[in-house]
């Protein structure tokens, strides 16, 4: 794994330290080399303190396997079998008491920021593990993926010419949907693993049982993760912002808290619905649409325009700028296909949404040593497409969704301080899906700057509609 000066194809973007504890990057011609960012964009999480608590009288429902009784008559998918109602029952009652995790002001605050997303006037970076794991929850890798992502956030905001607004799949991203609900080993079938929240990684009967203990699990481990977050930005003054997939109802709803401005969902201040559970009429979109936090879909290659416009119907009836995320994942070789029709529809309806991209989930391959992996050219790809739709069309490209570590993992291949297939089985630690590791992730920045660099959004009336 040594490193190897610069990748093919890619001129212009220097190379960018991964030794532990580095914070000064190189950077890209034109574009001033940073150590931090500055205070302007920096972000600080909400104390756990500052929740709302539940209101009076409320309580979870237990449903039956597969389903979620609170979702309503909507049949939940992507659910775990859970084997014993009474137990989630009592957690579920029990997490509906408890402090939420954050602050409904705070949700309001966060869906101004991406309103200017929506505007064109700032960019959305989110990004962490693909997958949280309680058992390696704390300060230490809390910290580690907060300085990642203010390292990347400088880069951009320092090509792109605007403010970096900054969201972690952090401190509730343990649930994870899955293509099948069971495993099979050496002939052996147990449930698939479906994150901390649900189950254990190891294949045992015991492991891979759905535990209703692991949402209480999870609520505490969340709770403490904003509190490193908050300690890590008192020093900068700034606002950083917390997101997760919705997907385990039971845990959803509890931590759900009706204010005078409205219901709110108050495990994160956004949740995303993923390519898998956003269904029209499923009990995702309806949990979606009954509560005011902002919102992000995932469309995949198989979305069309009338899917996007139904879910802006659905999710954003009031045509508000900062409602609505939509979370581009269509792969590299799809990208320029798919996503123009999408795009200039949902313009053409009036509808002010948020356009970012994510790059990996739709080019994972499997590696000739067995492991699930990316390659980097097809992450960055896939980013040049989504930029070159939108330049295309005159449309904001608003930022970009990953999955990475601020650790040195070797999941992902590629990359200035190069990981090869031999490499992945070194620090395959990913608990899921593979992420891009700390040099990896500064290689997405400067190529990013470099893209923006040479498109300015802020000439997007221009130079978007006719480069």
């Amino acid at each position: 794994m040594a490193g190897r000066p610069g990748r093919p194809g890619r001129p212009g973007v220097t190379a960018v330290s991964a030794l532990p504890g580095a914070t000064a990057v190189s950077a890209p011609p034109g574009i001033t080399a940073v150590s931090e960012p500055p205070a302007t964009t920096a972000v600080s999480a909400p104390p756990s303190t500052s929740a709302v608590s539940a209101l009076p009288g409320t309580s979870a429902v237990s449903a039956p396997p597969g389903t979620s009784a609170v979702s309503g008559p909507r049949a939940a998918q992507q659910q775990p079998d859970w084997p014993d109602p009474g137990a989630l029952r009592a957690v579920a009652d029990e997490l509906t008491v408890l402090p939420a995790l954050v602050a409904a002001e705070e949700c309001d605050r966060l869906r101004e920021q991406l309103a200017a997303v929506a505007r064109g006037e700032a960019l959305l970076l989110q990004g962490g593990d693909c997958a949280e794991s309680l058992a390696e929850a704390g300060p230490d890798t809390t910290a580690a993926k907060y300085r990642t992502l203010n390292l990347m956030a400088a880069v951009i905001s320092e090509a792109a010419g605007l403010p970096v607004i900054r969201l972690g799949r952090i401190a509730g991203q343990y649930a994870k949907p899955r293509s099948s609900p069971t495993e099979i080993r050496d002939g052996v079938e147990l449930p698939s693993y479906r994150g901390d929240m649900v189950n254990g990684p190891a294949f045992t009967t015991a492991a891979r049982t759905p535990d209703p203990d692991r949402l209480r699990r999870v609520y505490h481990a969340s709770a403490r993760t904003l509190g490193h977050l908050n300690t890590l930005t008192a020093a900068d003054g700034g606002e950083f912002w917390t997101s997760h997939e919705a997907l385990v109802l039971e845990y959803e709803h509890a931590l759900s808290r009706t204010t005078p401005a409205g219901r709110y969902a108050l495990s994160g201040h956004l949740l995303w619905i993923g390519e898998r559970t956003r269904r029209p009429d499923g009990a995702h979109i309806a949990f979606a649409a009954s509560v005011r936090n902002p919102i992000a879909v995932k469309l995949g290659p198989s979305s069309t325009p009338d899917d996007a416009l139904r879910l802006i119907d659905l999710l954003d009836p009031d045509r508000e700028p900062g409602r609505l995320t939509f979370i581009s994942r269509m792969g590299a070789g799809a990208v320029r296909d798919t996503l123009p029709d999408l795009v200039s529809k949902v313009a053409a309806s009036g509808a002010e949404v948020v356009w970012i991209c994510d790059p990996v989930h739709g080019n994972t391959v499997s590696s000739p040593t067995g492991h699930k992996t990316r390659r980097l050219d097809d992450v960055l790809n896939e980013i040049e497409g989504f930029l070159e739709v939108h330049r295309s069309l005159g449309t904001h490209p608003g930022g970009v969704h990953l999955e990475l570590t601020g650790d040195h993992v070797t999941e992902c291949v590629g990359g200035t301080y190069e990981i090869r297939f031999e490499d992945l089985p070194t620090r395959y630690e990913t608990v899921c899906d593979p992420r891009l590791n700390l040099g990896q992730s500064l290689d997405v920045a400067f190529e990013l700057a470099a893209m923006y660099a040479a498109s300015p959004v802020t000439d997007r009336g221009t130079t978007w509609a006719t480069a």
